[in-house]
Parts: C-alpha cells; structure tokens; sequence
C-alpha cells in the first residue's frame, strides 16, 4: 500500500482475489425425454432433451478426460439452433481440405501412398 493509500473499508485490497461462497443450488427434478451419445475422437458427448417445472431443454455435454463442459439450449431455441449448426456443417464441407504439417492435404497425401 502506498502512503497516500487508505485501507479499503473491508480490510482487503482492491488486488487481492475476493472469496465467494456459493450457496448449493436447491435440487429440481428432470425427467428425460430422449437420450442419445455419441463419440468423436477422444469427446464423448451426451445429448439429452429434458423437462424441469420450468420448461423443456436440451442439455449437451462434453466429456474429454473427466473434463465435463455442458451447455443448455431451451427448446423455444432450438429451430435457431438446428438452422446455424447445419450452416456450419455446410460450410465445414464446403471448405477445402485442412493440410497437415507437410503442407498436403489429405487427398494428396492418399494419392502419392497409392490411394490409401
């Protein structure tokens, strides 16, 4: 702390990191109405549509390593949803073929191996 500097009201700098506590949420009960999973390379995702009291979603979560990311799309989103992620698939098609590190593209690299 400087010299001119007061202590803040609190009893902690404004630099140091402050503590949260977070109260448990209140558990909610869901009912699954469709469940799929599915595998791509090393993710292991799992698509369930679910109802709560508050509505319906679609919970998808990522599992890579015991590392979980989950995200939640309200079923009111999801004609939204589906529309730009079949935008995305298109143009992922439509792009041409990633190189690897030796500059080749897939295709290339199956072509001068005697097509793979």
């Amino acid at each position: 702390m400087f010299p001119n500097e007061s202590p803040p009201p609190h009893g902690r700098h404004p630099d140091q990191g402050q503590v949260y506590q977070q109260t448990p949420r209140p558990f909610v009960q869901e009912d699954t109405l469709k469940n799929a999973e599915i595998q791509i390379e090393r993710k292991f995702f799992t698509i369930s549509l679910r109802e709560n009291p508050r509505g319906r979603f679609l919970r998808i979560i990522e599992d890579t390593g015991g590392k979980r990311n989950t995200i939640i799309v309200p079923t009111t989103g999801l004609t939204d949803f589906s529309r730009i992620l079949n935008e995305m698939v298109k143009a992922a098609e439509a792009l041409p073929a990633p190189a690897d590190a030796r500059g080749k593209t897939a295709e290339e690299d199956a072509d001068s191996i005697g097509n793979r």
